[in-house]
């Protein structure tokens, strides 16, 4: 019977990809045309975004000096694509050759280098110890030879497994019960403004249905925060709203459920009501009405989500998401009768209540608990500046 082994340089690469990716949450990237390196990202939980295991030998320093050169470049699209300012990188070189003077490349443009030929060099990395205490220590493994090797891709498959798991957790579509219901909600009283009063565009029927009206909501009528949402003036901005709505909703909705979904939708309602009373409070009679406050909220939410998730979404976020809110609230400013105020107030509004309800998988509960205080401290401004004048 054959005996299995590793050589020195495969088994300290099998006991870091363990240790990175099942210990301390980092994901493969997957990178074309990048041979002998791996690429590990966490953009969540660690100082170093980026682990990258270097495998092939490297003799010289003009080498060494190309392969930090290629490594930058290959940063560059991950920064693109994942939307970062810049990347904390943690190099790892496994097959250095005597003569690279690898010192004086230990810290370079976001890069720390260390180089590694058996599992305890990492000791003699401050920067590694301090970043992740534990490392050696959880790569001490009593099995050898094949049984260490089906222990390691075993333990490595079933987190990816996990993670493939998680994924299709939150991006498996669900019928978005709670979107439809607004949407024929919001249909119906339309249709009942017809029946009732005398139309959607009618000030008096708008007023009679809570449309939002500084005056009115500074003397009391505080029910109008909400109700003023689920109205809207003429049949285009129903139409206009509602496909907005029946786009955006059900993605909210899939990503963080039903319960915060309605959550994000009615704390940015509020959030979109309150500046806008806050902005137009000098203009009492001002009637406003519309969900676009409260969908400028959901996009809010799409932007917190994708940001965590930008690995998958990176790309959308620059060329759709941002882009899409950033040309409405330059319309908002340059058409008049848009209230831009309500559509700031709840693309604010979103990020906190998102930032609140945390990200499943994703946020922590530090991020959730700060979430929750940053949106109390700004509801209280809101209210603040709404009833006490700008």
């Amino acid at each position: 019977m054959n005996e299995f082994f590793f050589n020195a340089h495969d088994e300290v690469v099998m006991k870091l990809l363990h240790y990175f990716i099942t210990e301390k949450g980092y994901n493969p990237i997957i990178l074309h045309g990048a041979e002998d390196e791996i690429w590990l990202e966490n953009m969540q939980d660690s100082s170093y975004e980026i682990v990258r295991i270097v495998s092939n030998y490297i003799h010289n320093n003009e080498q060494l000096n190309f392969d930090l050169y290629r490594a930058k470049q290959i940063m560059k699209r991950i920064k693109k694509k994942t939307f970062s300012w810049h990347l904390n990188t943690l190099s790892l070189y496994i097959n250095l050759g005597d003569s690279v003077e690898y010192k004086k490349y230990e810290h370079t443009s976001y890069i720390d280098c260390a180089k590694i030929s058996t599992i305890n060099d990492l000791n003699s990395y401050d920067f590694i110890k301090e970043e992740f205490p534990d490392i050696t220590k959880n790569m001490d493994f009593k099995e050898e030879g094949f049984p260490l090797f089906m222990k390691i891709t075993g333990d490595i498959t079933k987190k990816n497994a996990e993670i493939s798991r998680q994924a299709e957790d939150v991006f498996t579509k669900k019928t978005p019960y709670v979107t439809f219901f607004i949407i024929i909600l919001n249909i119906l009283i339309f249709i009942s403004m017809y029946i009732l009063g005398r139309g959607s565009t009618d000030e008096a029927t708008l007023v009679f249905f809570g449309a939002s009206v500084p005056s009115l909501i500074l003397n009391g009528e505080y029910y109008r925060l909400f109700t003023a949402a689920f109205l809207h003036i003429g049949i285009i901005h129903l139409l206009c709203n509602m496909y907005c709505l029946y786009v955006i909703g059900p993605q909210i909705e899939s990503f963080f459920g039903k319960v915060k979904f309605i959550f994000i939708y009615l704390f940015s309602i509020l959030t979109s009501s309150l500046l806008s009373v806050a902005i137009h409070s000098s203009s009492g009679n001002v009637i406003s009405a519309g969900a676009s406050g409260a969908i400028f909220g959901l996009l809010g939410s799409l932007l917190y989500f994708g940001y965590h998730y930008r690995v998958y979404l990176g790309s959308t976020l620059k060329s759709q998401i941002i882009p899409l809110i950033v040309l409405n609230l330059i319309i908002g400013f340059t058409i008049s009768g848009i209230d831009n105020a309500a559509h700031i107030g709840g693309l604010i509004g979103g990020i906190l209540a998102s930032m609140a309800v945390g990200v499943k998988y994703k946020s922590t509960t530090f991020e959730k608990v700060n979430g929750w205080i940053i949106s109390g401290i700004f509801i209280a401004f809101l209210i603040f500046m709404a009833f006490h004048g700008v």
